[in-house]
């Protein structure tokens, strides 16, 4: 393809952030376009704003009050004079009330028009539509009527289990699956309160969940000149809370005449709207007997580009952001059906700041390191970069991962490899659960649904794992060496005559005529205190913890770099994908809150306290809700650790509270 969309359209303001706004302005800046970007408070430093030709800052770290103020971003793109607004995906993106104010002060929306986006963007209206088409859509109530006791009724007639859905947005936000009429009231406020908090719109649709479901999209482009085309489908089913984690392209067991089928679905729906630009027609299908061509159903459509597309553009060779581009400059698309071939086989895996341990909860904090992998048919895409902060204001993305070959085998063993070299240290990482997921056999085979990640959470790892008491000794190993190296310091900087008060450790050959010397070293692992054992021999420090050891060998030396970011008190000891964080105890760092015995409940991660449950001096089970947690606009609830007696209440419903932030204590009874 020539380029000509740079004398059309010349600049671009990038309305997002993050590894997003860094790909689009890869691909402006190739095509000749003047890149624009726009950053809150805390993306001041952020890749996506030094890569851009010129960055406005456009007011406070909450998204609200920034990248979701569509005055703001409009203001800044008649100030710098941008040609048109690429708004990525989320933020913006499927808001049609900002596709309209583009259009009205002249500023080209690269995305559908804003009746397109209407028309799929709540998701009763969007299968009312598809309908109409002869689209298959999954059972359910779609209606307007959202009274709580009507929508139980609906959930009964329906048959459990069934899934309630925001009508509006996406992302698995405002989502609930209910097994049965008790859980069905309590899920419902959930759904509906993130729902509220994520799109302002608090309605829900009910529909039954599809069992053994496989989630299967559709990458559909359409000009301004009636040309619609599907660039075949991609495989989303392994997914955890309704969050996508490994992606691929083309789907396992897909026969010819169910991906016929299901373009065939996807560029009617997309025809029945007047869609112009790259979106994508999600379908659920019921996997029990492998995919076939009445075994499908329509759920959404996503009028935008999607978190996925690299696989689809790994398979088709086509950079779906610049099609976008010269679709927006007026062009016709390059291509027909018949022209699109599929090349191999693509996986993407979302590397993720969150604790496969503890639930997945999101994790935040400054990237001591990042290292990231490369090699033939590997692809990196990123919006943070080592010394770099994830923040809790946006969702925690710290990669995408891709890897692409001529067999679906190989481009899992080659994305397993390049996860096996991803260095994530600081926030925690879901690192070793991705590559654990791309070695599992179930997956490798085939045989797999949007259920596979729960069914294996054990096998994956991603359960409370053992203390890594290897990781501990080489971490007690780092503190020493570090301790030398401030020790030799001081020993060449201190005045003459200057006494030289030295730990018991500075003695850097241990040596003693006594023989061997031990001593215990009081260490704080993963937030817990403990203790090591160190001998000291002519060769050096040996160190032990449980039924491991370390000493200064070849390869602790050589490797000490890369697996032992510093950080300031202490070290993080990188093993098999998973961090282990060690430091000297300090005594005058004890909680006291828990010196006393009683349970105290603590946010496990910044966020908003969205809900209170418990008043002081409440009587309380173990297992009860006291609280919920909003962050990256998901929701987390914490129960009482055990029976007792709410003795205190430390925060209130709607404060912002720290990780870490005390909001009650339960007294044991």
């Amino acid at each position: 393809m020539t380029s000509g969309v740079a004398d059309r359209l010349p600049s671009v303001l990038i309305a997002n952030r993050g590894e997003i706004a860094c790909r689009v302005i890869r691909t402006a800046r190739r095509l000749g376009m003047r890149t624009i970007a726009v950053y809150s408070e805390a993306d001041a430093n952020a890749p996506h704003v030094a890569m851009a030709h010129e960055a406005y800052l456009i007011g406070p770290a909450p998204a609200r009050e920034s990248y979701l103020v569509a005055d703001k971003i409009l203001d800044v793109a008649k100030a710098s004079g941008a040609a048109c607004i690429h708004p990525g995906y989320g933020f913006l993106s499927e808001n049609a009330d900002f596709s309209d104010l583009c259009a009205r002060n002249g500023i080209v929306f690269v995305g559908p028009p804003a009746s397109a986006i209407r028309a799929m963007g709540l998701k009763d209206a969007a299968k009312a539509l598809v309908e109409k088409a002869d689209v298959p859509v999954v059972p359910g109530y779609h209606g307007a009527t959202q009274d709580g006791a009507f929508l139980a009724n609906e959930a009964a007639r329906i048959g459990y289990p069934v899934l309630i859905k925001a009508v509006a947005g996406g992302g698995g936000k405002g989502m609930k699956r209910v097994e049965n009429e008790g859980a069905f009231a309590a899920a419902l406020e959930s759904a509906q309160r993130e729902a509220r908090s994520a799109f302002g719109d608090a309605r829900v649709l009910v529909e039954k969940y599809v069992l053994s479901p496989r989630h299967i999209e559709i990458q559909i482009f359409a000009d301004a000149h009636g040309n619609v085309v599907h660039l075949f489908e991609r495989d989303c089913s392994l997914q955890r809370r309704h969050q996508k984690v490994i992606e691929e392209a083309p789907a396992p067991g897909m026969p010819p005449e169910v991906r016929a089928a299901m373009g065939k679905a996807a560029v009617e729906a997309a025809r029945a709207v007047g869609y112009v630009g790259a979106g994508t027609v999600e379908f659920i299908a019921d996997g029990r007997g492998g995919l076939t061509p009445e075994g499908f159903f329509f759920m959404e459509m996503n009028t935008r580009l999607q978190v996925e597309h690299p696989v689809t553009e790994a398979i088709t060779a086509l950079d779906l952001v610049e099609l976008q581009f010269r679709v927006a400059a007026g062009e016709k698309l390059p291509f027909a059906q018949g022209d699109l071939k599929i090349d191999g086989h693509a996986v993407e895996a979302r590397v993720y700041a969150e604790d496969p341990e503890n639930g997945f909860l999101p994790s935040t904090g400054k990237l001591w390191a990042l290292r990231l992998p490369g090699g033939d048919g590997i692809r990196v895409d990123s919006g943070v970069a080592e010394g770099g902060e994830v923040t809790p204001f946006y969702d925690p993305m710290i990669a995408k991962v891709i890897a692409h070959a001529g067999t679906r085998d190989e481009a899992l063993a080659k994305l397993a490899a390049a996860l096996g070299e991803t260095v994530v240290a600081g926030p925690k990482s879901n690192v070793a659960f991705l590559k654990a997921l791309c070695e599992a056999d179930g997956f490798r085979e085939g045989k797999f649904d949007t259920g596979f990640i729960e069914r294996n959470l054990e096998k994956l790892g991603a359960v409370k794992q053992p203390l890594d008491a290897i990781a501990v000794c080489e971490g007690a190993l780092a503190l020493i060496d570090d301790e030398w190296e401030r020790e030799n310091s001081y020993r060449h900087s201190r005045a003459p005559g200057e006494s030289l008060d030295s730990p018991w450790w500075s003695n850097v050959d241990g040596f003693q005529l006594a023989g061997r010397r031990r001593h215990g070293m009081s260490l704080v692992v993963d937030g817990e205190r403990t203790a090591a054992d160190v001998e000291w021999l002519r060769e050096g420090p040996v160190v032990s913890f449980k039924d491991a050891q370390a000493t200064f060998d070849d390869r602790f030396w050589t490797n000490s770099d890369h697996n032992f970011p510093r950080i300031p008190d202490g070290v993080i000891v990188l093993r098999n994908g998973r961090q282990t964080t060690v430091s000297l105890f300090d005594p005058f760092s004890v909680d006291i809150d828990e010196a006393d015995g009683d349970a105290v409940l603590k946010s496990p991660m910044h966020g908003k306290l969205v809900a209170l449950f418990v008043e002081k001096d409440q009587p309380v089970k173990k297992g009860d809700r006291v609280a919920i947690v909003e962050a990256m606009k998901m929701e987390h609830v914490l129960t009482a650790p055990r029976d007792g007696v709410v003795s205190e209440i430390a925060a209130q419903a709607g404060q912002q509270i720290a990780q870490g932030a005390k909001i009650a204590v339960v007294h044991g009874e």
